[in-house]
């Protein structure tokens, strides 16, 4: 009896002090992936790692528990290396939240394998990264205050990461997700909607058939952005890319034809770093009714920030958003909606032609900007989407000019349309206000001619047709 209680006291006082010592009981002994926290200090350097179920390691790499955590996923790696973007986004995080835990996610060495390995890895770190969090939850961390932010595979590591923990983490970004093998996947494979508490996504490079090209073409989130259309970005085109290879040689290769891919981390960094220039988007059904300039209303939450501040809306459906960018940072560009019927005496339609907007405001100008209007036909109503990459302020003018289209344009007859007045939009400031002619009642648009003036008009749409017009 006395050799039976001996043996139960000290079984007691096993489990109850060795049991809530500083290790804790999970078993993470097969955790591969490692938690690098960064310091803004060295922000490119492994410094310290966070080991799940050595609570000693929370001290030693001075983990913060009132602060945000962020946890940054990478994606696949041909030369298992980091890439420059990930101290760029550590940095930045650092300059926007100087107190978080900012923590590197490394999974290089199963990244670093033939792209099918490598994808179908994320489902191995993804439960890795679960494993990492349910111990931040053992250790009384809150999480409402995780992020995960994960590019490419990475994106879909840190979505298995939210399906498989206790407790949903409060937000995953997804940084234009991998297509390939992933396009058609099952949503417990992938990034979805119900990995987190708001998910968000920024899709750059969906350019090519589904399930082929780089980035994931369907909406995976709450809210999926596209900016640009999602296909490509400015900036990233063969000309822009045969300079590049002129300037640093063809080594570089690898950056050149990710540069779509990579510009939702830009993107993404952009809004945490220039504040001043948040870049907004806007709820439409395509990229092709946005290019028209027909979705850029604010109403009922259809605008939103992209990046960082974004509005945490959630609905039942994913909503898909579409924006303009310039081609460097700060990417911010404002939206015009441009709204006129022509008038002519002969009937005919011309397809893509090309025009030069320039608009004239209260605090600054912007000359010359291209813009292909994708049809004209006469006695109809055109409407397109026009970007000024600066504030000009509230508009007061602008003149259009109707760039000839070949050399052939004026050799049989010269095309021609009349404005009798002329809708704008503003996306940025949802203002709607009219423009008419500054010489006479009609403006004469004549193709190859010379621009053509519309100043402010005292006069605003009235009635609800009037405005549903615009």
């Amino acid at each position: 009896i006395y050799m039976y209680v001996y043996v139960c006291v000290w079984l007691y006082i096993y489990i109850y002090y060795i049991g809530n010592s500083t290790e804790q009981t999970g078993d993470y002994s097969d955790i591969e992936s490692k938690f690098s926290i960064r310091n803004p200090e060295f922000p490119d350097e492994d410094l310290c790692y966070l080991v799940p179920g050595q609570r000693d390691s929370v001290s030693d790499c001075n983990f913060k528990n009132d602060s945000h955590t962020f946890l940054i996923i990478h994606g696949w790696s041909v030369a298992g290396l980091f890439e420059s973007w990930v101290y760029k986004l550590v940095s930045a995080l650092f300059e926007r939240e100087p107190s978080a835990n900012v923590i590197v996610v490394d999974w290089l060495d199963r990244a670093n394998k033939h792209y099918p390995k490598s994808a179908e890895n994320t489902r191995l770190v993804g439960a890795d990264v679960a494993k990492f969090v349910n111990w931040l939850g053992e250790l009384d961390y809150p999480l409402e205050k995780v992020h995960l932010l994960g590019y490419s595979l990475g994106a879909h590591v840190a979505g298995v990461a939210g399906n498989l923990t206790n407790n949903k983490v409060n937000r995953i970004t997804g940084l234009d997700p991998a297509g390939p093998s992933f396009e058609n996947a099952d949503s417990l494979r992938r990034l979805s909607p119900d990995d987190a508490t708001f998910v968000d996504v920024l899709h750059t490079n969906t350019r090519g058939s589904p399930n082929l090209s780089i980035g994931i073409q369907r909406p995976v989130g709450h809210v999926d952005i596209y900016p640009n259309g999602g296909t490509f970005q400015p900036g990233c085109s063969i000309q822009h890319t045969m300079k590049l290879i002129a300037t640093y040689g063809i080594y570089n290769m690898d950056q050149i034809i990710k540069c779509s891919h990579e510009r939702s981390i830009h993107l993404f960094i952009d809004s945490l770093v220039n504040r001043a220039y948040q870049s907004w988007a806007y709820r439409c059904s395509s990229k092709d009714a946005f290019n028209k300039g027909l979705c850029l209303s604010c109403r009922k939450n259809r605008c939103n920030k992209l990046g960082y501040s974004i509005n945490k809306i959630r609905s039942t459906r994913s909503t898909k958003m579409y924006l303009k960018t310039r081609e460097m940072m700060p990417f911010k560009v404002f939206h015009y909606q441009i709204k006129v019927h022509l008038f002519s005496d002969k009937n005919m339609t011309l397809l893509e032609q090309p025009m030069k907007v320039s608009l004239f405001g209260t605090t600054d100008e912007r000359d010359d900007i291209s813009v292909t209007v994708p049809s004209m036909s006469t006695n109809s109503t055109v409407s397109f989407l026009l970007t000024s990459d600066k504030d000009i302020g509230e508009l007061l003018m602008l003149n259009i000019r109707w760039e000839k289209d070949s050399y052939l344009y004026g050799f049989f007859s010269t095309n021609q349309f009349m404005i009798r007045r002329m809708r704008i939009k503003s996306g940025e400031t949802q203002s709607r206000l009219i423009f008419r002619p500054k010489e006479g009642e009609f403006g004469s648009l004549v193709q190859g001619g010379d621009a053509v003036v519309f100043v402010k008009s005292s006069e605003t749409p009235q009635s609800r047709r009037e405005q549903s017009l615009i």
